[in-house]
């Protein structure tokens, strides 16, 4: 896990570098926005610790950089370390995308906590955010960012109907839906009339291709999907 420190005062950026070091991080160092940006587009760092009064620029112009960046390094934490310590400086740093703000002189434990705190936050929403992009049942596996749907090694072709009807099953494993509901998530939520017919043709088509019957018809009911199959 490397940690990008860009800070021009040689001591204090040679103490930070080793004071991570010492907790098992890899370090990156610069002393310059150039150097910075270089060192960045190269090692990738999960993490940078920013000063601000810089050499050849302000340090608030990198995070308005990275935070306009796509992709994986658009989610790099930045902590902002500073000798600027008006209310004004700070409320312009987190507004320009910094994870935190510090001001100088700090402590280095307390540095370091933070530092551990926001890397903790970060990783725990990106796998709650992974997650919830994907719903699996056995070898039925639904990803709801590219609407594809695999069962074990085969893709399969799912029109938009049946992929909501399916990701509906699939969010209510082993629970019985009545006819009503469905037909009222999938195809009657603005009011519209639809006949129930419409169900158990698209539940056929939906049985056909996932060529096992997790869906159970329940008589008079509705239909239940069968997790263990």
């Amino acid at each position: 896990m490397k940690i990008l420190i860009i800070e021009d005062d040689i001591g204090l950026n040679s103490g930070i570098c080793f004071a991570l070091e010492q907790d098992g991080y890899e370090t990156a160092s610069a002393r310059t926005l150039q150097e910075g940006y270089s060192l960045f587009e190269r090692e990738s760092p999960v993490a940078v610790i920013l000063d601000l009064n810089l050499p050849d620029g302000d340090g608030i112009a990198f995070c308005k950089r990275i935070r306009q960046l796509s992709g994986q390094d658009a989610d790099t934490v930045i902590l902002m370390l500073t000798a600027r310590d008006l209310e004004t400086d700070e409320i312009m740093g987190l507004t320009s995308g910094a994870d935190d703000y510090m001001t100088k002189p700090f402590s280095v434990s307390v540095l370091k906590l933070r530092l551990q705190n926001i890397l903790r936050r970060k990783a725990e929403g990106k796998e709650v955010k992974d997650a919830g992009r994907i719903i699996s049942s056995g070898d039925i596996v639904l990803d709801l960012e590219t609407f594809r749907v695999s069962c074990g090694e085969k893709e399969l072709e799912l029109s938009m109907t049946e992929f909501r009807l399916l990701q509906y099953f699939m969010e209510n494993k082993n629970q019985a839906l009545l006819k009503e509901q469905i037909l009222q998530r999938i195809w009657d939520a603005d009011g519209n009339y639809v006949e129930e017919n419409t169900l158990s043709v698209n539940i056929s088509r939906l049985r056909k291709k996932l060529g096992k019957d997790h869906i159970r018809t329940i008589q008079g009911i509705g239909y239940l999907w069968e997790e263990n199959v």
